[in-house]
């Protein structure tokens, strides 16, 4: 069965620092509101993880791929639905739906408390205890620093509702079989975020949260490749074209490693304007949601790119679009 999400390396991750606004004796300024100012950064911030790194509304949202890379349909964002299956990735054991994480109560996550959408987004289990299937990568968000879990909890609450019931999935093993439990650690105070300045380890960081491995590392047999990870090669089979997931290994003749920054960037960067992805590709089409990750800055693409410049080169030739 699919067990993606449990194959990245451990990443370290940190609460901020507390910032404390002292007082003396001093004439008193103008009254500014700190605490707004602070929950407007940590909305900006949970906004970018969303919808740039983590990338949690591409899923939690309909997207279409009658467009290039299958943008978010506007109107639909966090209000689940996509469907996942093995008919589109035979290493799915069903079929399984992304859910509503927009604020509507009856629907979606708007009774849920800050804490019980922590424990769904790095433990996997949701608020009445049932048990989520690893397509979404908790055991990745178990290692993220609980600012940005934060953060992103945040800015999910600033979402429209949507009303919207999502089918129950459809699994034909038990979902307990492909609980990634050994994997994850029960706290996740002690996590850390590394230092931008630390651009291998920041780099590692954001390719964790981005769940790179979890489409480019070979699966056989339903079983990750470690040997071979980020070397690409699982197939995809969507309505209208199949695609498979290309070699981001070093290696210099079948991955990425006669790329420098400007190419890597430019992968990415291309899709910041409309005309970039507002066009049908027929059958050259991607499921990567590269309009989604072309908003991250160029510092953290660059160290995405460090980081996985880091990684062991496998020669493997990828086919993107098999005949």
């Amino acid at each position: 069965m699919r067990k993606m999400i449990t194959l990245l390396a451990t990443v370290f991750a940190a609460f901020s620092s507390p910032y404390f606004i002292g007082c003396n004796d001093a004439p008193s300024a103008p009254h500014e509101d700190h605490s707004a100012d602070s929950l407007q950064k940590m909305v900006a911030r949970g906004q970018y993880l969303a919808l740039h790194v983590a990338a949690c509304i591409h899923c939690h949202s309909k997207r279409d791929f009658g467009k290039y890379a299958g943008p978010v349909v506007p109107g639909t964002e966090g209000g689940g639905g996509n469907k996942f299956s093995n008919s589109e990735v035979e290493d799915i054991p069903g079929t399984v739906y992304s859910r509503n994480i927009t604020p509507d109560p009856e629907t979606g996550i708007g009774t849920w408390t800050d804490e019980e959408i922590i424990l769904a987004i790095t433990q996997g289990i949701s608020k009445n205890g049932d048990t989520l299937f690893p397509i979404m990568p908790y055991a990745n968000y178990n290692r993220m620093a609980k600012d940005d879990l934060l953060s992103i909890i945040a800015y999910i609450r600033t979402l429209k509702p949507v009303k919207n019931k999502v089918p129950s999935r459809e699994l034909m093993i038990p979902v307990s079989m492909a609980y990634p439990g050994p994997v994850l650690q029960q706290s996740i105070d002690g996590n850390m975020r590394p230092p931008d300045t630390d651009q291998l380890k920041y780099g590692e960081y954001l390719v964790t949260m981005a769940d790179c491995a979890g489409c480019h590392t070979p699966f056989v047999k339903g079983e990750p490749d470690f040997s071979r990870a980020f070397a690409g090669s699982n197939t995809f089979t969507m309505d209208g074209f199949t695609v498979t997931s290309a070699n981001i290994t070093p290696d210099s003749t079948t991955g990425i490693g006669a790329w420098n920054e400007e190419v890597f960037i430019k992968k990415f960067s291309a899709c910041r304007e409309e005309k970039g992805y507002n066009y049908d590709p027929g059958k050259m089409n991607t499921i990567m949601p590269i309009v989604d990750y072309s908003g991250m800055t160029d510092s953290d693409l660059k160290a995405i790119f460090a980081y996985l410049r880091s990684t062991k080169p496998v020669k493997n030739l990828v086919m993107k679009f098999p005949k």
